[in-house]
């Protein structure tokens, strides 16, 4: 009897629910870190009370003679700036899944996709091809003239001549190039050339009125040289002109990927040479 009177025996049941406590933390923990429903909750009252704790140490005059209080608020400022981030990355990450299992619902068709080469391209710097790239890709890498090139940040130009290991593009700066161009906001279309300084100009408007300052130019995709869609710059107005900042030139110009531009097949005729009329079922025909 006295072996089942002790302390000891008293202790282990403390010590059993401890483990198991102990367990439940661990399995909440892991949950925390894998959902990202639980990790945007729970991330804001984290990030509060690490920035109490540590805004709660004052630097010693030592390190503000050294200067390294002025180094740590900066370090601090960058890691609150990476919490922020991490949060909007989760809410990305959430809205991606949500979009897609939208379209797999909807059975949506995505965009058709080209022919993809990356290539290490090199600049001419004089010639009749001043504005032009040379590229270390050709037809044997699968790249055809009309190929559009781009860069991390927007469009770079299109392939002019291709040879059999490497290819020629015209950049959109270039006098020559014309880019049917459209406003994101304002849906305005134009056509872009380019100019000696480097930027975009806007001319052959066909609808009335004005570019938003500020907002994208995007390729329209008529007449099937480029793809709609593809960022082209931002518009700024100069007098009673639309001038375009390039978004290129943001990137890095070492290398570019190829791509050719996507067509969708028209329908097929009938038997006759004819197109077949689009036809609606009534409710009596659906039920047969």
């Amino acid at each position: 009897m006295n072996r089942y009177s002790g302390k000891g025996y008293r202790r282990r049941p403390l010590r059993r629910y401890g483990f198991f406590i102990a367990l439940a933390v661990l399995i909440g923990l892991l949950l925390i870190q894998t959902s990202p429903r639980l990790r945007g909750t729970i991330d804001p009252v984290r990030n509060a009370a690490s920035d109490q704790l540590f805004h709660m140490t004052r630097p010693t005059p030592l390190e503000r003679v050294a200067g390294r209080s002025a180094k740590d608020q900066r370090i601090a400022d960058l890691e609150a700036r990476v919490r922020e981030l991490s949060q909007y990355e989760a809410m990305a990450l959430s809205m991606a899944e949500r979009l897609e299992a939208y379209e797999e619902i909807l059975n949506m068709q995505g965009e058709p996709r080209g022919t993809e080469v990356t290539a290490r391209i090199m600049a001419e710097s004089n010639g009749p091809f001043a504005e032009a790239f040379l590229a270390n890709a050709g037809r044997l890498h699968g790249v055809e003239i009309g190929f559009y090139a781009s860069n991390d940040r927007g469009l770079v130009g299109r392939v002019v001549q291709a040879g059999q290991r490497s290819s020629r593009i015209l950049k959109i700066t270039d006098f020559n190039s014309r880019v049917p161009v459209m406003g994101e906001s304002s849906g305005l279309r134009g056509i872009l050339f380019g100019g000696r300084d480097g930027s975009g100009r806007l001319t052959d408007q066909p609808e009335e009125g004005d570019f938003i300052p500020g907002e994208r130019i995007l390729t329209s995709g008529e007449g099937g040289l480029f793809p709609r869609g593809l960022v082209v710059g931002t518009a700024y107005p100069e007098g009673d002109r639309v001038r375009v900042d390039l978004a290129m030139r943001g990137g890095q110009l070492g290398y570019v990927r190829l791509t050719g531009t996507p067509t969708v097949a028209a329908p097929e005729a009938d038997e006759d040479g004819s197109v077949g009329e689009i036809g609606f079922l009534s409710a009596g025909e659906r039920g047969q």
